[in-house]
């Protein structure tokens, strides 16, 4: 969208985010803040965003000097989901299985493998670790191009919800079940979420060198740090590196690929919650909707995250203790 379509809405539009942050108190984004941003940041400002600041103890920090109250999208709980986090999953996932299909071409450093198969070949076999709204998402566009899916997961009521629904093989996640599976797959799909916290190191580098040369890897989880050993993230305008012979996309921020769509859909979920600080403030907002109170992460100096604390050996309060 263009800046005369804000307008039109009725947004003013100022000339850099340093004007911006010295005129709201409200900061809504989509992405963590960058360093300069942070620096801007003060105890009267609420940033509403994506944080996923397990996997940023400097960023934790900062946020904690700001004296800001930072609200994370991805920790809000309502009835046990997270709302503002599933359209993301939703792109994600979809998107995991179309990126990693197009990177098993030869000209990409794929090992060739076509993943639908043709009539005499048979089809990819596709590995999905996880079976949330993103390891759905990613198995549904698999299975749809014609590719044999595995669905790895912990949940044995989730997997009797995805034998039913996905038609895909559903297998309980550990190491041996794993590791009997890589050295046949062509794609292997990281689809691990353990809310507001690190993902778990599900894949070792032992382990990848089960898997074929010219396989391909697709972390969904690298917001979060990424479910495998060798993971790191990488853009869109480089998205992939080799590892043991395993082509790695490892992409910060997936749906920002399709930025049209994601903006859509995220602000179909997030809008509610953000008219709702702007008319109430912080405080009615969190009497309205006490699900608000486990999206603050940060407050008044405090971390109140209990996950993210332990990621980076920091102690954290409880919300109601320090907001006002």
């Amino acid at each position: 969208y263009g800046d005369d379509q804000y307008r039109a809405a009725g947004a003013e539009v100022l000339p850099d985010a340093a004007a911006v942050f010295s005129a709201a108190e409200l900061i809504v984004k989509v992405k963590e803040p960058q360093p300069g941003e942070v620096a801007m940041l003060g105890p009267r400002h609420t940033l509403f965003t994506y944080l996923h600041l397990a996997a940023n103890k400097q960023l934790t920090e900062g946020l904690m000097a700001s004296g800001c109250t930072a609200i994370a999208y991805e920790t809000i709980e309502v009835n046990r989901h997270l709302p503002l986090l599933e359209p993301m999953s939703e792109i994600a996932g979809r998107m995991s299985a179309i990126v990693g299909s197009y990177h098993l071409a030869k000209h990409c450093g794929g090992r060739g493998s076509l993943l639908g198969g043709v009539p005499g070949v048979a089809p990819g076999r596709v590995v999905v670790l996880g079976g949330g709204t993103a390891g759905v998402n990613a198995a549904r566009v698999a299975t749809g191009i014609g590719a044999d899916v595995t669905i790895l997961e912990v949940d044995f009521e989730r997997m009797r919800f995805l034998d039913i629904t996905m038609g895909s093989h559903t297998v309980y996640s550990n190491e041996a079940n794993l590791a009997d599976l890589l050295p046949r797959v062509d794609l292997v799909i990281g689809a691990v979420l353990v809310p507001g916290a690190k993902a778990p190191k599900l894949i070792t580098r032992e382990m990848l060198r089960l898997m074929p040369r010219g396989s391909v890897f697709v972390d969904i989880a690298v917001d979060q740090g990424g479910c495998a050993e060798t993971t790191r993230p990488t853009t869109h305008d480089n998205p992939t590196y080799e590892e043991e012979g395993v082509l790695h996309y490892c992409v910060a921020n997936m749906p920002g690929a399709y930025a049209r769509t994601a903006t859509q859909a995220l602000n179909n979920v997030t809008h509610p919650w953000t008219a709702m600080i702007a008319d109430k403030g912080l405080k009615g907002a969190c009497m309205a909707r006490t699900e608000l109170l486990g999206g603050i992460n940060v407050t008044g100096g405090k971390l109140t995250c209990a996950p993210v604390a332990a990621a980076h050996g920091l102690e954290s309060v409880p919300v109601t203790s320090v907001l006002d």
